[in-house]
């Protein structure tokens, strides 16, 4: 199994809410900090929110309010709220290990669509 599985996500109105989750397996999830990062038609990849292991949290400041990221060690699993979804928000939503999008993650998953459309 993939080390990142991402899944929760689809076709939602604007104003509507979706929760993506992520299932790690094979490595130590509990001790990594994690993060959601997202990337819309023709844009780079662009970091959304971020857990780390003490379960301190930051969000971009265009989701800030609207998104919420969280972790269950007990079950492998990292999740993202998401709430009053926008246009701007249709991406391709990825899970990744650490903070960043300019260095190359230990671990990504290979993704989960969210299309926002009225």
């Amino acid at each position: 199994q993939a080390p990142l599985v991402e899944s929760g996500g689809g076709l939602v109105e604007p104003g509507g809410s979706l929760r993506l989750s992520c299932a790690a397996s094979g490595f130590d999830f509990s001790s990594y900090g994690m993060s959601w990062v997202r990337q819309a038609p023709g844009k780079e990849l662009e970091w959304v929110s971020g857990i780390n292991s003490q379960r301190t949290t930051g969000y971009a400041d265009s989701v800030k309010g609207r998104f919420t990221i969280s972790r269950d060690n007990a079950k492998n699993t990292l999740y993202l709220q998401m709430s009053d979804l926008k246009f701007e928000d249709t991406a391709v939503y990825f899970c990744q290990t650490g903070w960043s999008v300019r260095v190359t993650p230990d671990y990504r998953g290979q993704g989960t669509q969210v299309t926002v459309s009225s």
